[in-house]
């Protein structure tokens, strides 16, 4: 009898069809954030925040994904920013088949950049190339300093970190050098940024203004 391992089938065909989509994006110029982090953590909020300060530079549009709902989708739209909402009725990630049969819908050609927010999970989505140019993680501060050491397979394939609700660290018994030492042990190329919500403004421009050279290098500009 022959045997058939079906995870090593299905991992290779998602690699496939993500070195398709990395193609097609590469193709249009368009750079792709794929942004990961556990429930809670603050992703949408980081991109209802951020997303206008983008759209002033370069044209941009997301991708949500979730097990259910639309909530997601909707809060991206009100900034003003094109959302398609993926729900995997249970799944714990988005895979890059997923991402492609979500492509055209969208007019590749009139967008700079694309930010897929992927399914609340650090395990899961780590394993997943959807064809992405930056694999972000958001860890908040509330989550605490061991998290990386306890998740480290989502690190150590990521290029960037970004540590939200710093502005929380008065309240919490969270060393945040410790955080970050911990991130630097398991991947010393991370490049770290911190975000903060403070007097009603959300402090993140280090991290905008990452995203946006990124953009301007793929693009050539």
């Amino acid at each position: 009898m022959t045997r058939v391992d079906i995870k090593r089938d299905l991992d290779a065909l998602n690699k496939q069809i993500a070195a398709a989509n990395r193609a097609l994006f590469k193709s249009a110029g368009l750079y792709v954030i794929n942004l990961m982090g556990s429930p809670g953590s603050g992703k949408t909020t980081l991109l209802e925040n951020i997303l206008p300060r983008l759209q002033d530079h370069v044209r941009t549009a997301v991708i949500e994904g979730d097990l259910a709902t639309e909530n997601d989708a909707l809060r991206i739209r009100k900034t003003g920013v094109t959302a398609l909402q993926i729900n995997t009725n249970g799944g714990c990630h988005l895979d890059a088949r997923m991402i492609e049969n979500q492509l055209s819908r969208l007019d590749l050609a009139a967008l700079d950049l694309l930010i897929i927010e992927n399914v609340g999970n650090l395990v899961c989505p780590a394993s997943f190339d959807l064809g992405e140019d930056l694999r972000m993680v958001l860890l908040s501060v509330p989550e605490g300093a061991d998290k990386p050491v306890k998740y480290p397979t989502a690190f150590l394939n990521a290029q960037a970190v970004a540590i939200t609700k710093t502005d929380l660290l008065p309240y919490l018994n969270v060393d945040l050098d410790e955080m970050k030492r911990y991130m630097a042990e398991i991947n010393p190329k991370l490049v770290v940024f911190e975000t903060a919500l403070k007097g009603g403004v959300y402090e993140a421009e280090r991290l905008v203004a990452y995203i946006l050279e990124q953009v301007r290098q793929k693009k050539g500009k």
